[in-house]
């Protein structure tokens, strides 16, 4: 809501998947400042999935104009209106992320919403993350629904302060970052020691091209050989 009050607001949108975290920032934006200008700039892998939800109308349920604005994008893979541009492009986010780096984008949230890191960690790792923050402004925010340490120690890797979001329902807290900002919600005793477990040791793809197999293998083996406490000690002092 803060960043609404902007003139425009630049957003970068990580596996697009059915466009739900796009409409939602939409919605807030324009419910703040209904003359802010948005620029999106989004990726994924698979356009049938977007194009799906148009298709099986998931979007119905935001107001007038996002699920035009969506469905437009969804069919043209761009837009160029007087409030709204955007680019959808596909295929693998490793890839498509570099081309963003050499454009100089630079938005003002970063929504990072892959599968989980042990079904995706090729859009998890230390090398990945890099590259989402030097897309990200100085005072900018990633968020993301994961709160795995491996995640929050490739983030603090990349330079950003990191904090806390709350849980919804069952499910685990979020997180929020930033490269600069300090009023983020503060990472709770509990979390700040699973950061030093061997949960905590990072998914890598020096590269950016492993499969997510030798990306899995290659962090197993840095556990086993690693002399941080193990995550089963920090469970029980903690979920117990």
């Amino acid at each position: 809501a803060q960043k609404a009050q902007q003139p425009i607001v630049r957003i970068l949108d990580v596996c697009y998947g059915l466009g739900y975290n796009t409409a939602a920032a939409l919605e807030v934006i324009w419910e703040n400042n209904p003359n802010c200008s948005i620029e999106l700039v989004a990726l994924e892998l698979d356009l049938t999935v977007p194009r799906s939800a148009i298709a099986q109308g998931l979007l119905n349920s935001w107001k007038q104009p996002i699920p035009q604005l969506l469905r437009l994008l969804a069919q043209s893979l761009q837009i160029h209106s007087h409030q709204f541009q955007a680019v959808l492009h596909l295929g693998d986010a490793r890839a498509t992320i570099q081309q963003l780096q050499q454009s100089n984008f630079q938005a003002d949230a970063i929504l990072l919403d892959p599968f989980s890191p042990p079904r995706c960690p090729q859009l998890w790792t230390i090398e990945f993350i890099a590259c989402l923050a030097s897309c990200c402004q100085a005072n900018g925010r990633l968020a993301t629904y994961s709160c795995a340490a491996a995640v929050r120690t490739a983030l603090i890797a990349a330079g950003f302060n990191i904090g806390e979001t709350e849980a919804v329902g069952n499910r685990q807290p979020g997180t929020i970052c930033s490269p600069s900002a300090t009023d983020l919600p503060p990472l709770p005793t509990k979390a700040l020691e699973h950061l030093q477990t061997r949960a905590a040791i990072p998914y890598r793809d020096p590269l950016l091209c492993d499969s997510a197999d030798v990306i899995l293998q290659r962090r197993q083996l840095e556990q086993q050989a690693s002399a941080l406490e193990p995550t089963s000690r920090w469970r029980k002092r903690w979920l117990n």
